[in-house]
């Protein structure tokens, strides 16, 4: 049977959270790295796979299908032997999954992915340093999703029962976005957070550290420019 062709990049977190899932599952698939940076999502052959020009995209013997979530759905639903505690059969269990995946694209992606943004992205395209006060917006933002995780989602163990799904998969790639940037989660805030997290975090070794490599070695640049900069400030 012909592999399933996956086409990402690790920067993104439905990407990486994607990447896992097929690890952990041991589904057989070929991998098609797309480097965003370099722009190899906007090219005419990539875009005949995705007009949308975005990733992730799965094709599967020609069954082509974009968006993270449905391709979640369909893979758990394909691979029911290998996948099906990630997207469980039980009505109530996959209504869960499935109200964690519709409020995360408004509230903790979106705002995880803003920080990163005016923390990462627009200093390096503008050569100028971070606006503060934008920055500052939307940790506020950031902790304000993170506080929904603490307060609403988590329930139990998980963000759809006690055990792990999609969903969690989804959540943890999302915080570490901000995490990525130098930004760390309110332990004394959200300790249901942080103990999730790491959780998540533990049970999907080396998975999740191989998806991750990049973001870890962004924070230990961003945590040594700060540290440089304090040190500076001293002098």
């Amino acid at each position: 049977m012909p592999k399933l062709l996956y086409y990402y990049d690790l920067m993104s977190q439905p990407c990486r959270a994607l990447y896992i899932f097929l690890k952990m599952t041991k589904i057989p698939f070929d991998a098609k790295e797309i480097a965003i940076r370099k722009g190899e999502h906007l090219t005419s052959e990539y875009e005949k796979l995705n007009p949308m020009k975005k990733v992730p995209v799965i094709d599967d013997n020609g069954f082509v299908l974009t968006e993270s979530v449905a391709i979640f759905q369909y893979l758990c639903d394909k691979y029911k032997n290998e996948a099906s505690s990630w997207y469980p059969p039980e009505l109530e269990k996959r209504a869960r999954v499935n109200e964690y995946s519709n409020w995360q694209h408004l509230n903790l992606r979106a705002n995880g992915s803003m920080l990163f943004r005016k923390k990462i992205i627009n200093p390096k395209l503008t050569n100028t340093p971070p606006n503060e006060k934008e920055l500052n917006t939307w940790y506020e933002k950031w902790q304000e999703s993170t506080k929904y995780l603490e307060k609403v989602f988590l329930r139990t163990n998980y963000l759809a029962g006690d055990q792990m799904t999609f969903a969690d998969l989804l959540g943890a790639c999302e915080l570490m976005q901000p995490i990525g940037a130098g930004f760390d989660i309110d332990k004394a805030n959200y300790p249901k957070v942080v103990a999730w997290f790491e959780r998540v975090k533990s049970e999907t070794q080396p998975f999740f550290d191989e998806a991750h490599k990049l973001n870890y070695r962004m924070r230990e640049r961003v945590l040594e420019e700060q540290s440089n900069v304090k040190q500076r400030s001293k002098i």
